[in-house]
């Protein structure tokens, strides 16, 4: 069903929207709309346009512009829905970030979210309540609450109890003609009563007829014992009676079809402290599914199924327990969760549990533990699975997930069958995993579009199963991901025909033109799902198992101001595609965008790896490209290298004369000149900000005293040359004040020898020029060898990125730690702690997140002031070494949110990255400094035991109680 405008509609639509929706928000160039427009589905739509919505206003103007020029519109969130329903070929809607809000309410009972926070967020704010919403994706750290609702998603532990359909107390809806209606506000649903009276009616009426249909009200109560998001939530029409209430939960699940959900509020459900898990292996299928059985009436809040496939999927990952190699396809495993909210009773729980179960034979098992690790490592099992499917798949593949639900005392005879369709249709790599307790399974398998063979073999495949599961086992075809273009074509088989012609109604009824995402749910063509097929062609080892699912997208740190790694993937596996075809044209066009877009504003930390289901960091693609494109400077990279010495000295000068100028010129001047030659040179010079640093004029030596104790001081680059920004009122450098703590801690300091012309590669290694990097820090690493006495005393890096580096390129045993887990491993217990009265602004760099010290650094933090605060939405600055000079409008969109986040009376903020700290500084209008001035500041030399009224010490470890390290039955 092809949505495209005529290219005279698409011009007037474009004016008519640009009298108010700025152009910068009407995206309508190749790149982009190839980029924007892609979501985590296997089909491939390109909008004719994207426009970006900025708050309810803009919805609605959009919504009725479209509507007088007859545009179909689509609506899309974080765009990480797996079944096609957030893909168009004409109008597609996105949000920005100004859609965050949220508002807590009944001390979390509630809790009130507009559709562009993610759910993973919702939950962060309803923590000190001891609280959570109800659905539980496996993406909910990536989708945001819009995509929640409209798909109806559930998760691990949600089942059908707690999902948006059950949970949802009140709506903002903005339908096809533009009228809000707060379903919360008795006038706002008064009015809607009087002005949408026919719809009223209509609502009535198929309530009334389904009412009148005893069979068809006995199927719909029956379907919905199960998941269920096939199709429309006719269970709304048995579930309820008052009108608005039918059309609220009609919305739930409704997918963009039936108008835009603009703000929903949550019956919250409890989140209960105390958890423990335990993995239990079983002879059989058979087996398992009677202990799912037995399970559904225990205390159990999550039991997932794995098949024996998937099993040995993962049977050679690391931390696996020892049996899993052993292990045969006929084995079957139950990962099972227990909840309570005090630790005796989780124990009773588990007893309970496993006194259930003792009729069955357990063949393998790892007994129930609340210990951390363990816990981890049991949910890695589950979790990897889908990632080991990607893993192994070929290139110009994608990785599909299906998702079905089984009536649950049919449950070991469908997945039998189903093993059997993979068998028939050779997919002998799929996998069965899922959510036993509700019969909803997954299935994982790859496929390729690149023939009309896969695509027939593919669509005979769906034939099959929607026969098995719709008709034969009377199961669902969508449990929780949506029904989209994917089973569109398949509702009617699953519902019969006087249910889906219900579910037209309802269309019609909401959406009388229908412009609402056509083709999605509601579709005509019987081969939609295996029509707009999404192309997987090869482009680069390092990006290849990619299945563009968005959940890095959350975390990059330009994904607002050009690309976000999936978007980046997108393109240049485009332009790999071109390469094999005669469109010159296209591919140049593309190419140039992408130098910017792509390559340019890539901050290339790999925070999106951390995100990655399959471990890609599209950082490192980029930096490989970054290779070729800066060739021609290697040998100005290579004099820098061996005169690193004489580089940090200029550095110095350079901004020893921005201060004379700045004070003599002014400013206004400065800034004019300075800025004016970046823009002349395009960006090859860089940007003035009045806040530069001043210069490092501290003389770096080694402690005269000498001490049992002693560590080996590694300043960065940045450290040794710049000092604080020009108008500080802390005229100490970072090197003078590392030096004063350390010795007040009692260490003897070692500076390593000939440090001026030491550097850890970064500089390099983040322009691609890896052969210089790599020898950079190797010399590094050979100075450190000896200077550490060949590894015996420990090495502090006052930046977190260099420590981070040095950790992955250093072949020898050195200890290298950045400045949070030094002070937590070896300074805090010799120094008195007396936390400043004060709030602080605390920025945690994505090297340290990286390196996993995220926690680390704000113990330290909070060990020192009263009150820290991390901001939201931060992930990373974006200045990127030299990229907040050369490229700051990367850096200025990373922290966009940064600024409106900090409190009255906040004056200071600090982090552990030099660089950083300038952008920061920049664009939030407090200083930024390392963590290291506030510890100096609240510290004093440890005192005698016996001192009176000791200032409390921050501990660096909590002990568990001996029975969550596990027990066995």
């Amino acid at each position: 069903m092809s949505q495209t405008l005529a290219n005279n509609t698409k011009a007037q639509l474009l004016d008519k929207l640009n009298q108010r929706i700025p152009s910068s928000r009407l995206i309508t160039d190749n790149t982009r709309r190839l980029a924007y427009g892609t979501d985590a589905s296997f089909y491939r739509l390109i909008p004719e346009m994207v426009v970006q919505a900025d708050d309810l206003d803009d919805v609605i103007f959009i919504i009725n512009t479209c509507v007088e020029m007859k545009a179909p519109f689509t609506f899309r969130a974080a765009g990480t829905s797996l079944s096609g329903q957030a893909v168009s070929d004409s109008v597609l809607i996105t949000l920005t970030d100004n859609w965050r809000e949220h508002e807590i309410i009944d001390d979390g009972d509630k809790i009130r979210l507009q559709p562009g926070v993610i759910g993973a967020d919702a939950n962060r704010y309803l923590t000190p309540f001891m609280r959570k919403i109800g659905p539980d994706p496996a993406s909910i750290n990536s989708c945001k609450i819009g995509g929640i609702a409209a798909n109806n998603a559930s998760g691990m532990c949600c089942g059908t109890a707690q999902n948006t359909y059950k949970t949802v107390d009140s709506m903002k809806i903005v339908f096809h003609d533009g009228t809000l209606l707060d379903t919360s506000n008795a006038q706002s649903v008064d009015e809607f009563k009087i002005s949408h009276r026919e719809m009223i009616q209509g609502i009535k009426s198929l309530c009334a007829d389904v009412e009148q249909n005893h069979a068809l009200k006995e199927r719909i109560a029956h379907k919905y014992r199960l998941k269920n998001t096939t199709g429309y939530a006719l269970n709304a029409l048995i579930d309820y009676q008052d009108p608005i209430d039918v059309l609220t939960h009609l919305m739930v699940g409704s997918e963009g079809t039936l108008g835009f959900i603009a703000e929903i509020t949550y019956h919250t459900v409890i989140e209960h402290p105390f958890k423990a898990s335990a993995l239990l292996v079983f002879d059989d299928i058979e087996t398992a599914s009677n202990a799912v059985t037995a399970l559904s009436k225990t205390p159990v809040s999550a039991v997932e199924m794995m098949d024996g496939r998937a099993l040995r999927s993962v049977a050679n990952n690391p931390g696996m327990p020892d049996f899993m190699p052993v292990l045969t396809l006929e084995h079957c495993a139950l990962l099972v969760e227990t909840r309570a909210s005090d630790e005796d009773t989780l124990y009773m729980q588990s007893k309970t549990i496993m006194a259930t179960l003792a009729a069955y034979d357990i063949l393998h098992q790892v007994a129930f533990t609340s210990e951390a690790e363990t816990v981890g490592t049991l949910w890695g099992i589950r979790k990897g699975m889908f990632p080991a499917v990607g893993a192994v798949r070929q290139a110009g593949t994608t990785v599909i997930i299906e998702d079905v639900a089984f009536p649950v005392e049919r449950l070991a005879g469908g997945i039998r069958e189903l093993q059997a369709l993979f068998s028939e249709f050779q997919y002998h790599e799929a996998i069965i995993f899922g959510h036993a307790l509700e019969g909803n399974l997954h299935f994982v398998f790859t496929q390729g579009f690149d023939s009309e063979t896969e695509v027939e073999r593919y669509g005979k495949f769906m034939d099959a199963v929607t026969q098995l599961v719709a008709v034969k086992y009377q199961g669902s075809l969508k449990a929780e991901h949506g029904t989209g273009r994917n089973m569109a074509p398949y509702v009617e088989l699953e519902w019969g025909a006087d249910a889906y012609q219900i579910m037209r109604r309802i269309k019609s009824l909401f959406d009388p033109l229908g412009l609402l995402n056509p083709g999605v749910i509601i579709n005509d063509n019987p081969k939609a799902h295996i029509t707009h097929l999404k192309p997987m062609p090869k482009a680069d080892d390092l990006v290849d198992r990619c299945i563009e699912c968005g959940f890095c997208e959350a975390v990059c740190p330009s994904r607002t101001l050009s690309l976000s790694p999936r978007q980046r993937i997108v393109i240049y596996r485009e332009l790999r595609r071109l390469d094999g075809v005669n469109e010159p044209a296209r591919k140049a066009e593309l190419q140039k965008a992408f130098d910017y877009l792509g390559v340019d504003t890539c901050a290339a930390t790999g925070l999106c790896a951390e995100r990655c289901p399959v471990g890609i960091n599209t950082g490192d693609l980029i930096k490989k490209l970054r290779t070729e494109k800066y060739k021609r400077f290697t040998p100005i990279a290579r004099w820098t290298a061996k005169h690193f010495s004489t580089v940090t000295s200029l550095t110095r000068v350079g901004l020893s004369a921005n201060q004379w100028l700045q004070k003599t010129i002014g400013e206004k001047a400065l800034g004019s000149t300075v800025n004016g030659l970046c823009k002349l040179t395009k960006g090859s010079t860089p940007e003035w900000q009045n806040r530069f640093p001043t210069a490092n004029r501290y003389k770096l030596k080694s402690s005269t005293e000498r001490s049992l104790k002693k560590v080996v001081y590694f300043p960065s680059c940045a450290s040794r040359s710049m000092s604080n920004e020009i108008g500080s009122d802390e005229h100490r450098p970072l090197t003078e004040v590392t030096m004063s703590l350390l010795e007040r801690a009692g260490y003897q300091v070692i500076i390593p020898k000939n440090l001026s012309n030491q550097c850890c590669g970064m500089p390099y290694d983040s322009k691609g020029m890896t052969t210089i990097s790599k020898d950079k820090s190797y010399r590094l690493e050979a100075t450190l060898w000896q200077a550490s006495e060949m590894g015996k005393l420990p090495i502090l890096m006052d930046t977190s990125p260099c420590a981070k580096l040095s950790k992955e390129l250093f072949t020898f045993p050195l200890e290298v730690f950045e400045p949070a887990s030094f002070v937590l491993e070896h300074a805090i217990d010799d120094l008195n702690i007396t936390p400043v009265d004060e709030t602080v602004m605390l920025h945690i760099t994505c090297s340290t997140r990286k390196m996993g010290l995220a926690d680390t650094l704000l113990k330290v933090a909070k060990a020192c002031a009263k009150e820290v605060i991390v901001p939201e939405h931060i992930e990373c600055c974006g200045f990127a070494g030299d990229k907040g000079f050369f490229t700051p409008e990367l850096n200025a969109a990373a922290v966009a949110p940064l600024k409106m986040q900090i409190p009255e009376g906040c004056s200071r903020g600090f982090s552990n990255s030099r660089t950083c700290e300038i952008g920061l500084t920049h664009h939030s209008g407090i200083s930024y400094r390392s963590i290291l001035y506030l510890l100096d500041e609240v510290s004093t030399k440890r005192q005698t035991a016996h001192t009176a009224n000791k200032p409390t010490r921050i501990k660096s470890s909590v002990t568990c109680p001996e029975w969550q390290l596990g027990w066995r039955e």
